[in-house]
């Protein structure tokens, strides 16, 4: 069970410009605050012109910082991604997550949290850049929970969307899909909590053993993100898609995203051999795997990069 617990742990952990130059000689670094609980980095390529595409990177699920990275798990996914995007002529927006700004603050309400805080805070990011008119084209990125983020946030409002592992069901058919492989005398017990909070319902936790699932903090959290189905809400993108997933993913595999190809025929579907889920090249065992999330050191892998420039040149 403790690739499962390790799984949940990550998914469902609780829930005016400073300018200053990277260690890259090619790409400019800005601090940009979109209001006082949203703020990131914006990377620019020197080479800036009115054909510079803007991707809005959007993290996935927890305490997630612009860089990919939580508290006792730094690997600099998310910092990689953006500073190899912006090599590569693309201007990258990465943005800590609310709750990270409410962290810092001292005013987290883990009951007070919502899905839907998350999908207005993305389409807030975009609007923000869209009304300076400054981007040939706006691409919003999601990783993992920040593909529904994403997609949804997406719809009418950006020239194109990409999922990286992203589900392709919701959140309760994932979960029961882990129990079932890894705790499978506990499943019937999680279906039937599930159940509840699909309903709307909160219900008081017995079972000890499921409060990183279904603490009664994170219950309407729960709630709010379940009502959404990944497949349902990639269907109304009229916009280009494209699916990266890896083969080497513990968290999301790649049915998922063959499912919202399923959903979205005419999206593409790119499968990255031996990538995991925070984008490492990993060919060794689970063992190695589990470590890469908090190896800051360990680069992304190049075919990731690759496949996105391929695909924004193609729009």
């Amino acid at each position: 069970m403790k690739k499962s617990i390790f799984a949940f742990l990550i998914l469902l952990s609780t829930l005016g410009f400073s300018q200053e130059k990277t260690d890259l000689t090619s790409v400019d670094k800005k601090e940009i605050i979109i209001n006082p609980i949203l703020k990131g980095t914006l990377y620019s390529p020197l080479k800036e012109n009115k054909k510079t595409n803007l991707i809005i990177l959007i993290a996935g699920s927890g305490p997630t910082d612009r860089d990919g990275n939580q508290k006792g798990m730094t690997n600099n996914s998310l910092k990689y991604l953006s500073e190899d995007l912006s090599k590569n002529n693309q201007a990258v927006f990465s943005y800590d997550k609310r709750i990270i700004a409410q962290m810092a603050a001292g005013t987290v309400n883990e009951a007070a949290l919502s899905f839907d805080d998350f999908i207005n805070d993305a389409k807030e990011v975009i609007h923000f850049f869209k009304k300076q008119k400054k981007y040939s084209k706006i691409i919003v990125v999601g990783h993992s929970e920040g593909s529904l983020i994403g997609m949804i946030a997406a719809n009418k409002n950006a020239d194109a969307f990409i999922s990286l592992a992203g589900a392709g069901r919701t959140i309760d058919a994932v979960i029961v899909e882990q129990i079932e492989k890894q705790a499978p005398s506990l499943k019937d017990e999680v279906q039937k909590d599930l159940e509840i909070l699909k309903s709307g319902q909160t219900f008081e936790l017995k079972n000890k053993m499921l409060a990183s699932l279904f603490r009664e903090s994170v219950q309407p959290y729960m709630i709010s993100w379940i009502k959404y189905n990944p497949q349902n809400e990639i269907k109304k993108l009229g916009i280009p898609v494209l699916l990266i997933n890896g083969t080497k993913d513990l968290q999301v595999s790649i049915s998922d995203a063959e499912l919202l190809k399923k959903a979205k025929p005419e999206a593409k579907l790119v499968i990255i051999e031996d990538m995991n889920h925070i984008f490492k090249n990993i060919k060794g065992d689970d063992t190695e795997n589990m470590k890469s999330y908090s190896d800051p050191n360990l680069p992304i892998t190049e075919k990731l990069v690759t496949a996105i420039n391929l695909f924004i040149k193609s729009l």
